[in-house]
């Protein structure tokens, strides 16, 4: 995300430079794809772990102790972490994680279609072009 920023300073400085119009296609596409798997995966986690009231974040503790759900506090020293806040912390991170993650792939995008109509494809660079002259 920075250096698409970074690309996309340059290219608003030195809009007649074509490598950096490529640069920016080709950093912001990325970019846009990770963000996407990104936030689909954390919609993912959000997703299977209210499903499964947290048991699959203490899968970790080797103990019969553990209760039916993930919320209560386990009075045991068989987990290698602190287990009495997991479920709510895990889900207070990823929320705003992915919407985060989600913004990024949308600004990338629309980066990604500047691009594109500074190299003068796609469906908006006729108009663009016109514009100019």
């Amino acid at each position: 995300s920075i250096a698409v920023g970074i690309v996309a300073i340059l290219v608003s400085h030195n809009l007649s430079r074509a490598a950096l119009h490529w640069a920016l296609l080709s950093v912001s596409l990325l970019n846009c794809l990770l963000s996407t798997a990104c936030s689909v995966g954390l919609a993912l986690a959000i997703a299977l772990t209210m499903h499964s009231r947290g048991m699959h974040l203490v899968v970790g503790c080797n103990s019969s102790a553990l209760p039916a759900d993930a919320r209560a506090a386990i009075a045991t020293n068989d987990c290698p972490f602190n287990t009495t806040r997991i479920y709510d912390t895990a889900l207070a991170l990823w929320f705003p994680s992915m919407v985060l993650a989600a913004a990024e792939a949308v600004l990338s995008g629309r980066c990604c279609l500047v691009a594109l109509i500074f190299r003068g494809i796609g469906p908006c660079a006729r108009s663009y072009s016109k514009e100019q002259v």
